[in-house]
């Protein structure tokens, strides 16, 4: 039996109010790898359990190939030495999927408004994209956003409230250097929260050397804190201070 004929038997919970993702990435696995799959649902609570009874396990799905139980999911990739994601593992993937968007977006407003791709305009609207779409990662749990933010701003570390207002302060000075109106109002709010957050970022990383999380995208994230925490705010910083200069 060659490679691409192996078979494998696999056990999934397959429910009418619940269909277990990690058992569709399972099946998808190990068709990609080139393997007949036995396909075997669970479809009840009851026959969950005694299959976990049975094969001594806490977890569904589970695979077997030759007879020799593999286990779950992130146990199938090991199998065939792909890497697992680790939870708590260092990631810059959030900021990289934020500028990478905005700028995308900035290219397209470009296009689209004035016919060319590259211009200053669009430099201006990746700023103040990614100070919006950094803004919403903020606000979907403006609690645990407060919580890692509190661990470093200088500011907020004085007066909690800020804390809660800082996302609503960055989404409404994005959305109005996005329209170019209100700008007294933009600039001087871009400009304050860039500046604290760029002197709190430095004191925390490169003075005080602690290693922490940057609340940057939001409460829930393993991004650290350090360089380009920085540069959002001096991106802030710099957009002010560009748009300042622009309606001298």
């Amino acid at each position: 039996m060659t490679d691409q004929q192996r078979e494998a038997t696999l056990y999934r919970m397959v429910m009418k109010n619940h269909l277990c993702p990690f058992g569709l990435k399972s099946l998808d696995l190990l068709k990609r790898e080139g393997f007949q799959v036995d396909d075997h649902w669970l479809t009840t609570r009851d026959e969950t359990d005694a299959f976990k009874q049975k094969h001594d396990v806490e977890t569904t799905p589970q695979t077997f190939i030759d007879g020799q139980r593999i286990g779950g999911y992130d146990d199938l990739r090991r199998y065939f030495g792909k890497p697992v994601k680790d939870p708590d593992a260092v990631t810059y993937q959030p900021v990289i999927a934020v500028f990478a968007t905005a700028a995308l977006m900035a290219l397209g407003f470009s296009w689209a408004a004035l016919g060319t791709v590259f211009t200053v305009r669009a430099l201006e609207w990746f700023v103040a994209i990614s100070m919006c779409v950094l803004a919403i990662l903020k606000l979907r749990d403006l609690e645990s956003f407060s919580n890692m933010f509190l661990g470093y701003d200088l500011l907020a570390q004085r007066w909690v409230r800020y804390a809660f207002l800082y996302p609503f302060g960055e989404a409404l000075a994005g959305i109005l250097m996005i329209a170019g109106a209100l700008l007294w109002l933009a600039i001087p709010l871009a400009l304050v929260i860039g500046s604290i957050g760029a002197v709190s970022v430095f004191k925390a990383v490169y003075i005080d050397k602690r290693e922490l999380k940057c609340a940057c995208v939001g409460g829930d994230s393993n991004v650290p804190l350090g360089f380009i925490s920085l540069t959002e705010n001096l991106m802030m910083v710099g957009m002010a201070i560009w748009m300042l200069v622009k309606a001298i």
